[in-house]
């Protein structure tokens, strides 16, 4: 692996990305063969990818800007408190105009507003992987290329489902599978946008990078709790807190024990 280290990490940052943006577009494609989703598949799938993604905010983004927090500012907490509370809040706000958006509505009203609201919880997943990688690319400490591209897998396995997600109901609404597919993998194009001006941004601005940090951290942990924990089935929660502890073990030996 350590070629990687010799390809420049906007490069990386575009090829992990496009990464991501397949696997969404993966999830949508299930529509093809929806009579072969399995519901203990799909639970299984979202559980791993909880563990995955709440080691990542922990090791890979919260972690990092506490200390890169404590040599900026000579404080520790407040700029990454701000963030993991700003991300948070993002996501609490998206979940409430949703919930109040969608029960009741009819079917053609429904499929518009899951094709205009429900790609907008990819941009702070998307932000997190253009964080990731940045902080690499300015060799902030505890930001390894291991650690950025374990962020990148962890969203990434978990678009699988959100294509899922997404494209299935516009089918069950009585849209084309060809419109459903594609308007399930938009979503995933949508994260590579946010990817790009994450990494930017960050890197350009060293001094709020624990800002951002937090704020993909508070976003992913909220969308952990809110989307992916409740989606699993009552009688799957069992093999579904396997999965969970699977995936966080698995990013946090990938992130503590293998440095790039």
């Amino acid at each position: 692996m350590n070629f990687l280290t010799q390809i420049h990490p906007f490069i990386l940052l575009l090829l992990a990305s496009l990464f991501i943006y397949l696997l969404t577009a993966l999830g949508s494609a299930v529509v093809f063969c929806f009579k072969s989703l399995h519901k203990r598949s799909l639970d299984i799938m979202l559980s791993v990818s909880a563990g995955l993604m709440t080691a990542a905010s922990i090791w890979s983004l919260t972690i990092p800007a506490i200390d890169l927090s404590a040599e900026l500012w000579h404080n520790s907490w407040l700029l990454p408190a701000i963030g993991f509370f700003t991300g948070g809040l993002f996501i609490i706000a998206s979940s409430i105009i949703i919930d109040k958006k969608l029960p009741g509505a009819m079917q053609k009203k429904r499929s518009i507003l899951i094709i205009g609201v429900m790609p907008l919880h990819n941009i702070p997943e998307g932000l997190a992987v253009g964080v990731s990688f940045s902080g690499f690319a300015t060799g902030i400490s505890g930001c390894s290329l291991a650690s950025a591209l374990m962020v990148a897998l962890g969203i990434g396995i978990q678009n699988i489902p959100d294509g899922i997600s997404i494209s299935v109901p516009l089918y069950r609404d009585g849209m084309s599978k060809g419109k459903s597919f594609f308007y399930g993998q938009i979503s995933g194009i949508m994260e590579i946008i946010a990817a790009i001006i994450g990494y930017f941004v960050t890197i350009s601005i060293r001094s709020i990078l624990p800002f951002f940090f937090t704020f993909a951290a508070g976003a992913m942990i909220t969308v952990v709790i809110s989307e992916l924990i409740p989606d699993i089935a009552p009688e799957n929660r069992k093999i579904g807190l396997l999965g969970f502890i699977l995936g966080f073990t698995l990013m946090m030996i990938l992130d503590l024990a293998i440095t790039i």
